[in-house]
């Protein structure tokens, strides 16, 4: 635990990748299996299970500090875990440099225990750890690293480490559950390649960039295949002899929330898709599938209300047969053939739009975001040759949004953000008038430049008119010009809307708030 302890502490505050990627190779050669392997699967984000809850480490502090001195000190950090690590107060008879056990007999002894038995080893070592270690302890608990660490960064690493592609890496890292041995031991030449032919497991996608000015010239009819940017999520239907499984784009299995995709999946192939809602032949707003998302087990209420439907695009296999290393036209032609045979229910094919020039092109986008309906988010342009390579190859796919909406809303809240963000006032809700009233719409975290955020930082700290814990109310003074994708009718909310990624597009210093928007022209654009 200590070694994993001062590699966090050596990410954290390493900013140069090539320096991340040393430390890490050199974290690799000295530590044994299983801690190491342990340790990739909480900075790659794999762990799937906390070995604690936050309530019960926020409980456990408030029964040694006083609740006040707690409450002022997490208002000024920001975040439990850091908040938690330089409070926790150390025995007096606690031995100076305490030995700990091993990271995996940290995740093993957790993993077994019951209730009672995790808090008393919890408050065990705890006391026994300096600052530092309880900071990895906590995050490693509750699954919330953030060190600059990102897993595609990571598996580039593991490939050079063992000097394999990275495509190596990136196909055996679903199929093999932490602690990673059997792919650590090949990558040492100490063991044959993991056989992963008979597990059902995620390949990695390929994705597109953003279109820009300069792509515009190289885009023509010969070379390149347009198609419709659904706004549903990017999904990868997985069946083979040996099973079935429905993945998101980053790789979580999902089949879970989504039964009625997998009770019509009787056919071998892997798809890339759009996964939507469609009722009575129309695609529904994006807010009916998100009603299905993080559903372990949706009623059949939910299932009739919002069928899951399969747009499919690409195909990775079909009938056993692998199709990445053929051209996206010829592994079109593949993929229509083999639904033409199997007919799955619940599944198209996505429609190829024809187009003559670049202006046609741009007629198509501007006619999405006139009158295509929400469920439309732009174009995809993919070069007819491009072979399917995980990752984002350069000028092979690109996505073209259409342009977002815009709206003058207020600040009305400001909260710490997370990580390297937790001293600073970065997540904004933000609000539109109805009357003399201000109600919330929505809330960003992005969209502004590191200066910007030093000056929103500041703004909050010296206009703020009340505190509740981590979050600061604001004078409603400052309006932020916020860009959205759509707009969702919401009870949740008081204002009855919910903004689809919003993201903080400008910030109107020069504006007096009662000139920002009113509710009722966004109310007007809710799907």
């Amino acid at each position: 635990m200590k070694a994993f302890a001062a590699l966090l502490d050596r990410l954290y505050f390493t900013s140069s990748s090539l320096a991340k990627a040393r430390i890490l190779r050199e974290y690799l050669v000295t530590t044994p299996d299983p801690d190491r392997g342990w340790a990739i699967a909480a900075i790659g984000g794999t762990l799937n299970f906390d070995l604690f809850k936050r309530k019960l480490i926020r409980d456990l502090l408030l029964e040694r500090v006083d609740p006040v001195l707690f409450d002022l000190s997490y208002d000024y950090v920001g975040e439990l875990s850091e908040t938690v690590a330089h409070m926790w107060p150390a025995p007096a008879l606690a031995p100076r440099d305490a030995a700990l056990p091993g990271l995996a007999e940290v995740v093993d002894s957790f993993s077994s225990a019951d209730k009672p038995a995790i808090r008393a080893r919890l408050i065990e070592l705890l006391d026994a750890m300096n600052a530092s270690e309880r900071w990895a302890l906590v995050k490693l608990g509750t699954r919330g690293l953030r060190i600059g660490v990102s897993a595609r960064f990571l598996k580039k690493i593991l490939a050079d480490y063992g000097g394999v592609a990275t495509e190596e890496v990136e196909r055996l890292w679903h199929a093999i559950d932490p602690p990673y041995t059997p792919l650590l031991q090949w990558l040492e030449g100490k063991a044959p390649k993991p056989d992963i032919s008979e597990r059902v497991t995620f390949h990695p996608v390929m994705l597109a960039h953003p279109l820009e000015k300069e792509d515009y010239q190289r885009i023509d009819r010969d070379d390149w295949q347009a198609e419709w940017k659904y706004d549903g999520i990017r999904v990868q239907l997985n069946s083979t002899a040996h099973g079935a499984a429905l993945y998101s784009r980053t790789g979580d299995d999902i089949s879970h929330s989504f039964p009625d995709v997998m009770a019509r999946t009787n056919f071998a192939a892997i798809l890339d898709g759009e996964l939507l809602v469609k009722r009575d032949g129309e695609i529904a707003p994006f807010n009916h599938l998100q009603q299905r998302l993080n559903k372990k087990k949706p009623g059949k209420k939910l299932l009739a209300e919002n069928p899951a439907w399969l747009t499919i695009y690409d195909a990775l296999s079909l009938d056993g047969v692998e199709m990445t290393h053929l051209p996206l036209a010829t592994r079109r032609r593949h993929l229509e053939c083999w639904y033409r045979k199997h007919q799955p229910q619940g599944v198209d094919i996505s429609e190829i739009l024809a187009f003559e020039s670049f202006e046609d092109l741009q007629k198509l986008r501007a006619g999405a975001e006139r009158g295509g309906g929400n469920h439309i988010e732009g174009l995809m342009l993919k070069h007819r040759h491009s072979i399917y390579l995980p990752g984002r190859p350069k000028g092979q796919w690109f996505k073209w949004k259409r342009d977002p909406m815009l709206v003058d809303a207020v600040m009305m809240y400001a909260q710490r953000g997370h990580g390297k963000r937790s001293s600073f006032y970065s997540d904004y809700t933000f609000g539109l008038w109805r009357d003399e009233q201000l109600l919330p719409i929505g809330k960003a975290y992005s969209g502004f430049t590191d200066e910007e955020l030093r000056q929103l930082d500041r703004w909050v700290r010296n206009h703020t008119t009340g505190r509740f814990g981590p979050v600061r109310e604001v004078e409603k003074s400052l309006v932020l010009e916020v860009a959205f994708d759509s707009v969702q009718a919401s009870k949740r909310h008081k204002s009855g809307v919910a903004l689809r990624f919003p993201r903080i597009h400008r910030i109107r210093w020069d504006k007096p708030a009662r000139e920002a928007d009113v509710l009722r022209h966004l109310l007007a654009k809710v799907e």
